[in-house]
């Protein structure tokens, strides 16, 4: 199986998949040691729950950059492309769900004269 890359903010994971019991490890920890937070960990598993393949794959991941978040939608597209490259007949049912869609959305650029990419200066009448 081949190296299925994902990206998301400053996020980029590579995940490969293998025949298993569903063990998820990010970069050689468990994924409950490597994510604090329960809503990361729902993120990741989503491709899998809705395939109905939570135990049938032990998952590889090793992810750098951005915040936990990024990580996770990084980690999620990258695990959707490995479903699909093993079976192509999920491909419509995670294209519906929106789990093949690069999120392209980040951080806007700070603006000169401005104290944020949008937020201003505090006004003083005096």
């Amino acid at each position: 199986m081949s190296t299925i890359s994902g990206r998301r903010k400053e996020a980029t994971a590579v995940v490969r998949l293998t025949k298993g019991k569903g063990i998820l490890t990010v970069n050689k920890k468990n994924i409950d040691e490597y994510f604090g937070r329960d809503v990361a960990k729902m993120i990741i598993r989503q491709p899998l729950v809705l395939t109905k393949s939570e135990n049938a794959y032990d998952i590889d991941i090793k992810v750098q950059g951005g915040g936990s978040f990024g990580q996770a939608g990084a980690i999620r597209l990258a695990i959707s492309k490995a479903l699909i490259e093993l079976n192509p007949d999920l491909r419509a049912e995670l294209k519906k769900a929106g789990y093949l869609t690069r999120d392209s959305r980040v951080k806007e650029r700070k603006k000169v004269g401005l104290k944020k990419a949008r937020k201003s200066p505090q006004f003083s009448k005096r």
